[in-house]
């Protein structure tokens, strides 16, 4: 059982409304705790677009130089972008590193889909079925982009389980490893889901923090499991420095 009897009152009218709070709900409050307010991927579905475009094989240090670069032409709507000078776009773009070329293809396919359907923005707020299928022709976003599209920029209630956040996850024993990346993400993000409440911003929430713990402290090489603030609540953390603690003190 991950659910735990921690109780969140607030009044209803006269009524009280009680309810649990998931475990999921207070790692990641502890992570916000932690690390203070995160910056969220865009809401505008063509700059998220472009966001994620931009990302592809590249740093949120780069990444955001460019789009910051693009706001300033201004080429962060499909007909502005359409219109840009091709050199103010390249030089632009190149701010987001190598595959510039491959960049730029995108964002032209991306302004093509955007502009031949205009209502795009209104129609992925619609029936998730409908909305995975508008968006499917999207270059670059793959499965875990598109959840964040849906999520971010469509109001749809479901996880983005990229790399660090399935690392992240099954490190604190959610879903199940697996060599094959596309099911360990999938079992983590069932696992994950039945965890938070039915709120579009929990589960954006659980989203950026998940995903930022697993950049910067719970790291593929050499998590920093002794600063985590969920240390406490992770098993392979806490396996981790106990075998650490045996090397150490036998001198290997």
């Amino acid at each position: 059982m991950r659910r735990r009897f921690c109780i969140r009152r607030s009044r209803i009218g006269d009524d009280l409304d009680v309810r649990a709070v998931t475990r999921l709900e207070s790692l990641v409050g502890a992570l916000k705790a932690f690390y203070g307010a995160l910056p969220a991927p865009p809401r505008d579905p063509f700059i998220l677009f472009v966001y994620e475009v931009l990302a592809v094989h590249s740093t949120p240090r780069k990444r955001d130089a460019a789009l910051a670069a693009l706001k300033r032409i201004p080429a962060l709507t499909p007909d502005s972008m359409w219109r840009a000078p091709q050199k103010k776009l390249e030089e632009s773009v190149k701010l987001a590193g190598p595959y510039m070329e491959n960049r730029l293809n995108a964002l032209r396919t991306g302004v093509d889909l955007f502009r031949r359907t205009p209502t795009l923005t209104a129609l992925i707020r619609g029936p998730l079925p409908a909305a995975r299928r508008l968006i499917k022709p999207l270059p670059q976003l793959g499965e875990t982009g598109a959840h964040r599209m849906l999520l971010f920029a469509a109001d749809h209630r479901i996880l983005p389980v990229d790399a660090r956040v399935s690392r992240v996850g099954c490190r604190l024993g959610y879903g199940v490893a697996d060599p094959e990346f596309k099911k360990q993400a999938r079992s983590v993000q069932d696992a994950m889901t039945t965890e938070l409440p039915e709120s579009v911003d929990a589960f954006r929430r659980a989203f950026v923090y998940l995903s930022h713990h697993g950049a910067v402290t719970c790291t593929e090489a050499d998590p920093h499991c002794g600063v985590c603030p969920l240390l406490k609540e992770c098993p392979a953390g806490k396996k981790r420095l106990s075998l650490r603690g045996v090397r150490e003190g036998t001198g290997a």
